[in-house]
C-alpha cells in the first residue's frame, strides 16, 4: 500500500487560505481531511468551512468530522447529533471520532456509534485512542490511530504495524516518516500542534 496522509489541520480557512488551498491541491495523496471547525462542528454552519469542505470533496478527498467522544463519557446521542451536523453542514462522508479509549469494556458503546456513524453516511470511520487499542476496536473502524504524539517519544517506540492502524506524529523534524501507511507528520508543537501542515505540504511564503 502506498503511504496516504490524513490531514488533522485545525486552522480556520481565512485565516489560512493558503495552507487550506495547499491541502486540496494534494487531494491525490490523502486519505482525508478531519474538519473541526469548533472543537467539532460548532452550534452553528461556518460559510468558510463549507467551502473548504467542498473543494475537498470535488478533489477527491474524504472529507472526516470530528467529534470528541471524551473516552466514553458523552453521551451516544450527543456524539450523534453532532455527526449529523458534519454531514448535513459541511457534506462530511467520514467520521473522526477523537478520544476514545482503548479498554475493551468500551467496545459496546463505540459500536454503536459506528453503527450510527455509517447511517449518517460515513463511509470510513476513523477512531483515535493515541495508543495501541483491544483488538476488537478493529471491528468497528477503518483505521485506528494507535499512536498520537510527539517525535521524541515516538522514534524510541517499538509499535505493532498494520495497514488500518495510523500514527499521527507532531514536533517532527522533516525526511521523517511513521511506520504505518496512513500517517501524518508535523513539525509543530506545543498545544496546537494540528494547526501546522504535513512536511512537504506548506506553501512557500510569499516573496
Amino acid at each position: 500500500m502506498n503511504p496516504r496522509l490524513l490531514v488533522p489541520f485545525y486552522e480556520h480557512p481565512a485565516d489560512r487560505p493558503d495552507a487550506w488551498s495547499a491541502v486540496i491541491e494534494a487531494a491525490p495523496s490523502l486519505y482525508g481531511v478531519v474538519l473541526n471547525p469548533a472543537s467539532g462542528a460548532g452550534e452553528r454552519p461556518d460559510p468558510a468551512f463549507a467551502d473548504v469542505a467542498a473543494r475537498l470533496r470535488t478533489a477527491g478527498t474524504r472529507v472526516l468530522g470530528y467529534t470528541d467522544t471524551a473516552y466514553g463519557r458523552r453521551p451516544h446521542g450527543e456524539v450523534v447529533a453532532e455527526l449529523l451536523r458534519h454531514r448535513d453542514w459541511y457534506g462530511a462522508d467520514g467520521a473522526f471520532l477523537d478520544q476514545v479509549p482503548a479498554e475493551a469494556e468500551a467496545l459496546a458503546h463505540y459500536r454503536r456509534l459506528a453503527v450510527a456513524a455509517r447511517s449518517a453516511g460515513a463511509r470510513a470511520v476513523v477512531l483515535n485512542h493515541g495508543t495501541h487499542p483491544d483488538p476488537g476496536y478493529a471491528d468497528l473502524a477503518d483505521l485506528l490511530v494507535t499512536f498520537e504524539g510527539p517525535w521524541d517519544t515516538y522514534r524510541n517506540l517499538d509499535l505493532p504495524v498494520a495497514d488500518h492502524y495510523c500514527h499521527l506524529v507532531y514536533a517532527a523534524p522533516s525526511g521523517v516518516r511513521p511506520a504505518t501507511p496512513v500517517h501524518c507528520v508535523v513539525p509543530g508543537a506545543g498545544a496546537h500542534p494540528w494547526g501546522t501542515l504535513p512536511h512537504g505540504l506548506e506553501p512557500e511564503p510569499a516573496r
